[in-house]
């Protein structure tokens, strides 16, 4: 019932059962008063008998003088009692009238017959209770009467003496009582109800706004607060609770505001950011997190055993859901590849990093454990960076390194060979000196041309190219090319061609020096690798490049070709498709073609290459015409 539950039932009910034990107690003592009271009524008539014998043997000295009998009845109305004496004949000897008294003035016949009478005057001795209802007065109130004969001196009856006493009735009490103890029942169930209902306006009224006022806090309404109505202990708790309500305000501000603070630096992160529960769930991620995951989740995974990892871990507890709850599709597992590192921090409880492969791309992943307040590992947080550039940058560091190393390592040897050779004059005629002087100027001019290269590309990668932009017209450019390797190309037995429009292709912004230069570093690698008899040929046309006007330009050889494999790295720094490193004074720096696509980069441009092994290679350009 709703009334147990509240604090004002309770207080109600315990005051109704105060109230009723202190009235069975009261009417415990009430019956055994009536019981006292009604015992002492008992003892009352063999008093009155008693009474009235005395006062029988007195008036038998006394019969005929009325001031006994007025002094008697004078001393009985302190007793509620009356005295009344009576001849043979029926004749009341004194009359009764006593002022000033509340008992009733009856008469012998109101008490006796004749007939009883006449058992008096034998000597007998009767007791009567009379309701005085019954007779001529109005009141209910009941007397006892005792009658015992009268004898005259000679011992002799003379008639009979009288002694009543009013005596209220046993049933009469018992209502009275009964009645009173109704009435005061009723006033004491009122006044605890009365007092229940201020209890309510006073203690339970407060608690309930207490009480409404803390479902709307945990509702999200933290600036709830409950008027404060008195001075009391529920006044000092709705003070405390609003004080309450308002340093939980503050402190919900401020985690608020740390979260949005959190929120913003991981949306602002470039590094990925995953956390994971303890069975490999993924809880919490910045975009660039869940962009991994997205795309980690669409790869096919397998692991050592052919068979797909099963995270999220199911729970056994669970049951059959438990087995199966890693399919759960509100669930995001956790990707793959960071599985073996999870386990491991979990495994270790300590902060793990490693270096992952994820086909062309190499992250970096730090990830540390996440403690509850148990210190029990509850997952995990991993920082994921993609470092494949800085992979990449370092590979090409090393091999920069190593190349520049072995580049410049042959002709400073020669360098000093031959310079010692001279020192210690081994020549022995002046030809073998020219020649030996010979050699150490071709190797210097190599060396010569590797710095200028390093220092070309330096620059260009650093951003650093100077353009010097004008209107070139690039037929006339391609013609010019074709005269100056025209030369070469009859010394070594090839046949240069140049596949030209009549009309004229202009390039509105271009650097002629610089395409001056990408032409003649291609067509080095063109000459370097055809053998005599074979054919070079330049060509040019109009064309549409990503829908703008472009120039395409092919440069083709029919030398040996280069390796598919080595096709998508000859634009890198010091790659070499031909992997020997004596390819005497005409080899090539490894730098041209890394130059070349730099410069063509610069002009908004591509270069592309294609080509088969042992038929020859076709390198092709695209030039915008227009200013972009």
């Amino acid at each position: 019932m709703f009334i147990l539950r509240s604090v004002v039932g309770k207080l109600w009910l315990t005051i109704i059962g105060l109230v009723g034990v202190v009235l069975l107690i009261l009417g415990f003592f009430l019956v055994n008063y009536l019981e006292n009271y009604f015992s002492q009524a008992k003892d009352q008539q063999e008093s009155l008998r008693a009474m009235a014998s005395k006062f029988s043997a007195e008036a038998t000295q006394h019969m005929y003088n009325e001031q006994f009998y007025e002094l008697s009845n004078e001393l009985l109305s302190f007793q509620d009692a009356r005295l009344l004496v009576v001849n043979l004949e029926g004749k009341e000897m004194i009359i009764p009238d006593t002022p000033g008294s509340t008992l009733i003035d009856f008469h012998v016949s109101d008490f006796f017959t004749q007939a009883e009478l006449q058992e008096v005057y034998s000597g007998k001795t009767l007791k009567k209770t009379v309701n005085s209802a019954t007779k001529r007065f109005g009141s209910g109130t009941e007397y006892l009467v005792v009658a015992v004969p009268l004898y005259n001196l000679q011992g002799v009856p003379a008639g009979a003496t009288l002694v009543y006493q009013s005596l209220q009735s046993l049933e009469a009490t018992q209502n009275y009582m009964l009645k009173l103890f109704v009435y005061v029942s009723i006033v004491g169930f009122l006044m605890t109800t009365s007092f229940a209902f201020f209890l309510f306006s006073r203690i339970t009224r407060p608690l309930q706004q207490l009480k409404k006022a803390a479902d709307f806090i945990t509702m999200g309404e933290y600036g709830t607060r409950v008027p404060i109505t008195s001075k009391d202990e529920i006044g000092e708790l709705a003070k405390t609770f609003n004080h309450m309500g308002e340093k939980m305000q503050d402190s919900i501000n401020a985690l608020s505001e740390e979260k949005e603070h959190l929120s913003s630096i991981l949306r602002s992160m470039t590094d990925a950011v995953i956390t994971v529960d303890s069975n490999g769930s993924v809880m919490l991620s910045n975009p660039q997190g869940e962009k991994i995951v997205e795309e980690w989740s669409v790869i096919e995974w397998d692991d050592a055993d052919g068979e797909p990892p099963r995270y999220p871990k199911p729970d056994p507890s669970l049951g059959d859901w438990g087995l199966t709850s890693y399919r759960n599709p509100y669930l995001t597992p956790i990707p793959v590849p960071l599985i073996p590192l999870f386990e491991a921090v979990v495994e270790s409880s300590s902060e793990c990093a490693t270096k992952l492969h994820v086909q062309n791309s190499v992250w970096s992943v730090a990830m540390t454990p996440l403690y509850s307040s148990q210190d029990h590992v509850r997952g995990a947080v991993a920082v994921l960076r993609n470092v494949t550039e800085e992979e990449r940058l370092d590979k090409l560091r090393k091999d920069f390194v190593a190349n520049v190393s072995h580049e410049l390592r042959t002709p400073i040897s020669m360098l000093q060979g031959y310079s010692e050779a001279l020192l210690d004059d081994i020549p022995t005629t002046p030809e073998e000196r020219v020649e030996l002087v010979q050699v150490i100027h071709d190797e210097s001019l190599r060396m010569g041309r590797l710095v200028g290269d390093l220092l070309d590309l330096a620059r260009m990668e650093a951003g650093q190219i100077e353009l010097s932009l004008r209107e070139v017209e690039l037929d006339s450019l391609m013609r010019r090319m074709h005269r100056k390797f025209s030369v070469l190309a009859k010394d070594r037995g090839i046949l240069l061609s140049a596949e030209l429009p009549e009309e004229p292709l202009i390039l509105q912004r271009a650097d002629e020096d610089r395409l001056e230069q990408v032409f003649t570093n291609l067509l080095d690698n063109a000459f370097r690798h055809t053998a005599a008899g074979a054919r070079i040929a330049l060509t040019a046309q109009s064309a549409v490049y990503k829908d703008r006007p472009s120039i395409r330009v092919d440069i083709s050889d029919e030398g040996k070709g280069i390796p598919a494999d080595d096709l998508p790295y000859i634009f890198e720094r010091f790659y070499k498709a031909d992997k020997a490193r004596t390819r005497g004074t005409t080899g090539g720096t490894g730098l041209g073609l890394a130059i070349v696509k730099n410069i063509i980069d610069a002009h908004n441009g591509s270069v592309t290459v294609h080509s088969v092994l042992g038929q020859g290679t076709t390198f092709t350009i695209y030039l915008p015409s227009e200013a972009g």
